[in-house]
């Protein structure tokens, strides 16, 4: 069996890929001890890969690396209900709110991100959240 710190490790080889400047995050969704779909931080297909404008500001456009994940769980036949998500930084509440909806029971995370209310919100709805250290 794959151990957490080995997901969270994928998940930072992930966040490599990202084009973006200030934060770059990566996203796993592990089901079954099976990897089913990965994202990171970027655009959607077909835009600019650039995700700060000239001042630094992340783009309106940019999608985060678990939106970009569960996005690829539901165009393909694997469903993410009970699976565990890691991801390099903690979700937002935005992505909190999609996590919830796609069934992910287990989130794992080694960095907070600017403000803990996607947590807050993961807990609310007995989502178990963890933090990894690797």
């Amino acid at each position: 069996m794959i151990q957490k710190k080995t997901f969270m490790q994928i998940a930072y080889l992930v966040a490599s890929e990202s084009k973006a400047v200030r934060r770059k995050v990566g996203a796993l969704i592990v089901k079954d001890n099976n990897i089913i779909a990965l994202g990171y931080n970027g655009t959607p297909h077909g835009f600019d890969n650039r995700c700060e404008d000239i001042n630094n500001k992340t783009l309106d456009t940019v999608l985060h690396a678990e939106s970009n994940a569960i996005s690829k769980c539901a165009k393909s036949v694997l469903s993410s209900d009970g699976a565990d998500i890691y991801v390099t930084t903690s979700p937002c509440v935005e992505c909190a709110k999609l996590i919830i909806q796609a069934g992910i029971k287990n989130v794992y995370w080694c960095e907070a991100y600017t403000n803990m209310d996607g947590i807050k919100l993961l807990i609310k709805a007995k989502v178990n959240c963890e933090i990894i250290s690797v």
